[in-house]
């Protein structure tokens, strides 16, 4: 055992514990009912930053459409996108595409069964590899994630920050210590799951805990005070105003670009307002590059959306109007393309829950 690992609880104890529970308790979640390392890759990257009520049925959606990973890579981008619309962080939508047409092309399709294979693909990280491995190949690959960080930096009672360095490197080399040789991924996805459904971040349900008598924090009363985390940085404001312009039953959406906020997704165009200035349609259309005859009539403020994201909050003047017979529809700056899209195909577009959420205040809603 490393010297970071403190003298107790000891490993097979605490193993034996959390198996016994995990095989009793554990919730009947679509993904543990395969070891197909595709699948089981689609609902990690899924996980991330996301809850499991919110991804079963993305999940189910996406394994239906894209049943192995050469039909992933295959499909265009557009598609993917628009089927992971809704589920956030469409980071994850590109580079869940970019692997698959990497383990399409480099690896006749296969995934590779190591961590250091798996880390030399396209937006794995040690997190994602350590699951993989483990479940879908049963390597004895550790894992660190929000809930075994928790876990582990309670029952090994880690005093020191593990939002990142020294402290995250300790909870990395006792999960490293203590994951078996054998059953490494019923290990790790017990410890997980006991993080999601019973070391919960607030008022951890210790009755229930099979690792209880085991947890050294609880043992000093700091359970309640752990993890360590160094405070996050308040989300950014930004002002911005947003344009929903209809046309003979179409309404003008832009497309993000493929790197940045919500890349590649389609919304209503919106330009941020520098300072604390008013919202001001004169200024909409300016950034936009339409002028008042590009407009039919005035703009009327619809109301104001605010959305939250992990860096930046969003507050969003919204004014819809309709575009005249003569406006060109051409990409604003800032975005690469723009197209009228009738409004009975809004739900075949990529658009996000913030765009979803411009289109509903200005009384557009999207048909799923």
């Amino acid at each position: 055992m490393p010297d970071e690992i403190p003298n107790k609880p000891r490993p097979e104890p605490l193993r034996r514990a959390l198996i016994a529970w995990y095989d009793a308790e554990k919730r009947a979640l679509p993904w543990r009912a395969t070891r197909d390392p595709y699948a089981i890759w689609l609902s990690e990257v899924m996980l991330q930053q996301t809850r499991v009520e919110t991804v079963i049925p993305y999940y189910a959606r996406f394994l239906a459409s894209y049943p192995t990973v050469a039909t992933l890579a295959d499909a265009p981008l557009d598609d993917v996108l628009t089927m992971w619309a809704g589920l956030g962080y469409y980071r994850r939508a590109r580079m869940l595409h970019a692997t698959a047409a990497q383990v399409r092309d480099d690896h006749a399709g296969v995934f590779p069964d190591t961590v250091d294979g798996l880390r030399g693909l396209h937006g794995i990280g040690p997190y994602t590899a350590g699951a993989v491995a483990s479940i879908a190949f049963g390597r004895a690959a550790a894992l660190v994630d929000g809930n075994v960080v928790r876990v582990l930096s309670r029952i090994f009672a880690v005093e020191d920050d593990v939002r990142g360095g020294a402290g995250l490197a300790r909870i990395w080399k006792i999960a490293e210590a203590l994951v078996p040789e054998e059953g490494a991924g019923t290990w790790n996805q017990a410890l997980m799951e006991l993080g999601a459904t019973v070391c919960v971040p607030r008022d951890p349900r210790c009755l229930l805990c099979p690792a209880s008598a085991l947890c050294e924090g609880r043992a000093r009363g700091i359970e309640k005070t752990l993890p360590k985390l160094a405070a996050k940085t308040k989300p950014l404001g930004e002002r911005r105003v947003a344009l929903v312009a209809q046309r003979d039953g179409q309404v003008l959406l832009a497309r993000r670009p493929e790197a940045g906020r919500f890349g590649g997704m389609w919304e209503p165009p919106s330009v941020e307002i520098p300072g604390k200035d008013d919202p001001d349609p004169a200024v909409l259309l300016e950034g936009l590059s339409l002028t008042k005859s590009d407009v039919a009539g005035a703009l009327a403020l619809a109301g104001e959306v605010v959305h939250v994201l992990s860096h930046r909050r969003l507050a969003v003047a919204v004014y819809s109007g309709a575009l005249s017979a003569r406006a060109k529809v051409r990409a604003p700056a800032g975005y690469t393309a723009a197209e009228l899209v009738p409004l009975e195909a809004l739900g075949k577009r990529a658009l996000t829950t913030f765009a979803r959420k411009v289109l509903a205040k200005a009384r557009i809603g999207v048909a799923t």
